[in-house]
């Protein structure tokens, strides 16, 4: 690939075909919609073929100088990778998930696509301000999706989200500003490795804070989340939890960890704190919804709070188990909203005492449903243990308090999620039109197939998602190692002190 610029192909092959969809019927839509994100996967398939483990930090890069103080630069490590990969894979099968728009079919298919090029755009980015485009151009097409294409309370939940993610970003770009002014640069390769001043830093991180922690969400900015995911499409519910949360992890990843790694060692506890909350109250709450769609959404405030505490144990473990939760989550969440919008096609609603006993007149379906139901839990053999296996080893050497407190989480996500899965497929079937309706068609095999398979070789070879990154989560460490206060008060940010060095014995060579 030396010499192709790759990353500027795949934002652009879903450009022209979001311009390409606005001028044609709604058959023609679907079909170019699909033709360019399976163009774009196969181009992931080969971007991830090529890029070399162990070689260089930052692969695939491209620099234009676009005008004074703003650069069209792009590049990649290990990291962006795979939430690059992960990104192109789903947004095939969303399309594919999107049969049940009928009307303005041709401004739906090209939202998605522009979204797509949005989201890869904040993977690859390299200059600060190109970031800050991306990261918030891609509230755009999501609002559209939501408040034209949702349920019956699709402004109020459009126009939540929108505010929300909104005005968390304001005071990161005020910190960006910042930031660009002081080291004189807003290229994010020579920020990541530029020592603010320790001060400063603290700042800093609250400001990106501010914004990172809305698009995760953490509790208590979660609120928006649950609302969104009732309102959204079935494929808007899908890519709004595979791959926009993750924004938000990779944006304390890419900025706030190896930017402002003093500020982090000081207000990891806050992270703890909030992080611990959300584990215990969003399952509390998950097991008292009656809407499918409520409960998977608060699961996936859970979810992500794990991730947040790997993040911030400053040990390889935490954030090796951070990343796989984020990849895992998005293809585990994805799923369930697939499983979700399957039988909502047919009977229009997403209350769960509607249903029950589908394993009798849908064992295909059950079938799926019970493996995705099982990889959210935890069950060893399924991505969803891999990670959280990873990060509470990791968030065990900051404290046992908070491993114990994240670990009371997942058990109560086993409660939840068996709960939910109980109620739908197993026992009576009570109601003749759930009883009536038909198992997976070939086009509900194909959207969820895939998935199942990248779950199960998840969680069965992790090594082939970890090595990519690798060495980038190694450098990171590296960095947060010098941040970490010496001697027993290292304990708090998860490090143990280094064994003392004994000088060599006079002579000795």
């Amino acid at each position: 690939m030396e010499g192709f610029p790759i990353l500027s192909a795949m934002l652009l092959v879903p450009l022209l075909g979001a311009i390409a969809c606005m001028f044609v019927a709604a058959p023609a839509a679907r079909t170019i919609a699909l033709a360019a994100t399976l163009l774009n996967f196969l181009l992931g398939i080969v971007l991830w073929a090529s890029y070399d483990i162990g070689g260089a930090q930052w692969q695939f890069t491209e620099r234009a100088a676009v005008f004074a103080g703003f650069e069209w630069a792009l590049g990649i490590d290990g990291i962006a990778l795979m939430l690059i990969v992960l990104s192109v894979f789903l947004m095939p099968i969303c399309i594919l998930a999107s049969r049940s728009i009928e009307r303005r079919v041709g401004e739906y298919m090209a939202a998605f696509l522009f979204m797509e090029t949005l989201m890869i755009g904040v993977f690859a980015a390299q200059d600060l301000f190109l970031f800050y485009i991306f990261f918030e151009a891609g509230l755009i097409p999501m609002y559209l999706i939501i408040g034209i294409w949702g349920g019956d309370n699709r402004i109020y939940a459009s126009y939540k989200f929108f505010l929300y993610t909104l005005l968390g970003s304001l005071l990161m770009l005020i910190a960006m500003l910042w930031m660009a002014e002081e080291a004189g640069t807003s290229s994010i390769p020579a920020l990541m490795a530029y020592d603010f001043d320790p001060g400063a830093q603290v700042w800093l991180f609250l400001a990106f804070f501010a914004s990172f922690a809305v698009k995760m969400p953490m509790w208590p900015v979660h609120t928006w989340l649950p609302d969104a995911h009732v309102q959204a499409p079935t494929a808007g519910s899908v890519i709004l939890a595979g791959v926009l949360l993750k924004m938000g992890g990779y944006g304390f990843i890419r900025f706030s960890l190896p930017m402002f790694p003093e500020a982090s060692a000081q207000l990891a506890w806050l992270v703890f704190a909030l992080s611990m909350i959300a584990v215990v109250v969003t399952s509390l709450i998950a097991l008292v919804q009656h809407d499918m769609k409520k409960l998977i959404a608060y699961s996936s405030v859970a979810h992500m709070a794990i991730v947040t505490v790997g993040l911030f144990a400053f040990n390889v473990q935490g954030l090796e188990g951070a990343m796989i939760v984020m990849l895992s989550h998005g293809l585990v969440s994805g799923a369930l909203f697939l499983c979700v919008g399957v039988i909502y096609d047919r009977l229009h609603t997403r209350e769960i005492s509607r249903y029950g006993g589908l394993s009798i007149n849908m064992p295909r379906y059950a079938l799926f449903f019970l493996l995705f139901t099982m990889a959210s839990i935890g069950l060893p053999g399924t991505s969803g243990f891999v990670g959280e296996f990873l990060a509470l080893a990791g968030i065990y050497q900051v404290s046992s308090w908070v491993a114990l407190v994240c670990t009371t989480g997942i058990i109560l996500g086993a409660a939840y999620m068996l709960y939910l899965y109980r109620r739908v497929a197993f026992g009576l079937q009570r109601n003749e039109d759930a009883a009536a309706m038909k198992d997976l068609s070939p086009r509900e095999y194909v959207m969820l197939a895939p998935i199942a398979a990248a779950v199960l070789w998840m969680g069965v070879y992790p090594e082939s998602f970890l090595a990519p990154m690798r060495q980038d989560i190694q450098r990171l460490d590296e960095r947060l190692a010098r941040a970490a206060p010496e001697g027993d008060a290292r304990l708090a940010v998860g490090r143990l002190a280094p064994a003392p060095t004994q000088a060599p014995a006079e002579g000795a060579h």
